[in-house]
């Protein structure tokens, strides 16, 4: 079934193919797609976390 949703194309080395299909299979994803798409979602999350924390900290000094 198509989809509506933006796309866009990434180029990445072995390595990271690797790390990706690993996360993928380890996590039971059904396609690289998805599993990629967690990952993007748990960096974002993570940097979000990150920048929140930065801000209490300089409301703290």
């Amino acid at each position: 079934m198509p989809t509506e949703k933006p796309r866009y194309c990434i180029t990445v080395d072995d390595e990271m193919l690797k790390e990706i299909d690993d996360f993928r299979f380890g996590n039971r994803y059904n396609s690289r797609s998805q599993a990629t798409l967690e990952l993007i979602r748990l960096g974002l999350q993570a940097l979000k976390e990150q920048n929140a924390l930065k801000d209490e900290q300089e409301k703290g000094e």
